[in-house]
C-alpha cells in the first residue's frame, strides 16, 4: 500500500462518515449527555484539529446490532450519498459470532461493500477483528475470528486501503480496555484505538495508543472466579440468548449523527 502517512498528514481530509456496529457507535464510551463517544468520534476530533476552524464535516452512521447486509443497505448506501472523504468501515463482527457463520463467506460480501465505497468516496480505512484469547468464551471463535481477519487484511491489500489492525493492538488485552460486559471497549479502549487509526491515518497524535498501563494490584484466584460468575450471569447468558434467537440489540436506534455536520456547531 502507498504511505499513508503522506497522503493524510496534511489535513486532506475534510469530511468523514462513520460505518458499522455498537463498536463504531461508541458502546461502553458514554458522554456526559448519555450519549455514547466511541473512538470514532475521538477519531474525528483528531482530524478536525488538523483543518481550519469549522472546516470539518462528521457523520456517525453505526447502529449496535447491525449485521453486515443491514450496514451495506442502511449505512453504506448513506456514505455514498454523503461522499465524505474518508470512510471508516468497521462490520461483519457481530455476523462472525452467530452460530454456524462462515467467515469466507462473510467476507465475500465484505470485499463487495468495499469495491463499491471505493469507487464511490474517498479513502475507505478497513477495521480488523480484536484477539479474542483473553475472553471467556469468544477465545473459542478465536479461529474464525481471525480467519476474517486475515481475509480484512487482503482485501485492505486489493483496494489500497489503510488498516485499523486492532489485532496486534496490544494495550485493548489488558481488562482495563474493555466494559463491564467484556463485549464493548471502556472509555481508555476506545480513546487508544482512535489513537491507533490517527497513527494510520499519519496524525500526530497526543499519546501512544500502545503505552503501558499504569501497575495495578495483582487480584486473588476467589476474585477473579467471583467476578467471571458475576459476568456470565449479567452479561453472557443473556447475550448467548439473543445471538441463538438471532435477535439484534439495535432495532430501534437510529444513528447518532446521519448527516455530514460541522463537529462543533
Amino acid at each position: 500500500m502507498a504511505d499513508d502517512k503522506e497522503r493524510f498528514s496534511n489535513g486532506s481530509i475534510g469530511s468523514y462518515a462513520a460505518v458499522g456496529d455498537s463498536f463504531t457507535e461508541g458502546v461502553g464510551d458514554p458522554g456526559p449527555d448519555g450519549v455514547f463517544v466511541g473512538w470514532a468520534d475521538r477519531l474525528a476530533v483528531l482530524l478536525s484539529d488538523q483543518r481550519p476552524h469549522d472546516d470539518f464535516r462528521y457523520a456517525n452512521l453505526a447502529v449496535r446490532g447491525r449485521l453486515l447486509d443491514q450496514i451495506v443497505a442502511e449505512q453504506v448506501a448513506r456514505a455514498i450519498e454523503l461522499g465524505p472523504d474518508l470512510v471508516t468501515f468497521c462490520a461483519g463482527g457481530n455476523d462472525i459470532l452467530r452460530p454456524g457463520s462462515d467467515p469466507d463467506d462473510v467476507a465475500e460480501r465484505y470485499e463487495a461493500a468495499v469495491s463499491d465505497l471505493k469507487a464511490r468516496v474517498g479513502t475507505v480505512l478497513l477495521c480488523t477483528g480484536f484477539d479474542t484469547r483473553g475472553v471467556p468464551v469468544l477465545r473459542h471463535l478465536r479461529g474464525k475470528i481471525a480467519t476474517y481477519t486475515a481475509h480484512v487484511r487482503a482485501i485492505a491489500d486489493r483496494y489500497d486501503c489503510p488498516v485499523l489492525d486492532l489485532w496486534s493492538l496490544r494495550s485493548v488485552q489488558d481488562r482495563r480496555a474493555w466494559d463491564a460486559d467484556r463485549l464493548h471497549l471502556s472509555p481508555d479502549g476506545h480513546t487508544r484505538v482512535a489513537l491507533r487509526a490517527g497513527q494510520v491515518l499519519g496524525l500526530d497524535v497526543p499519546a501512544d495508543p500502545d503505552q503501558p498501563w499504569p501497575p495495578e494490584g495483582q487480584r486473588t484466584a476467589a476474585e477473579v472466579r467471583r467476578d467471571n460468575i458475576h459476568w456470565a450471569r449479567e452479561y453472557l447468558v443473556p447475550w448467548i440468548g439473543r445471538r441463538l434467537r438471532g435477535e439484534s440489540s439495535g432495532d430501534h436506534v437510529e444513528p447518532k449523527r446521519p448527516d455530514l455536520l460541522p463537529l462543533r456547531p
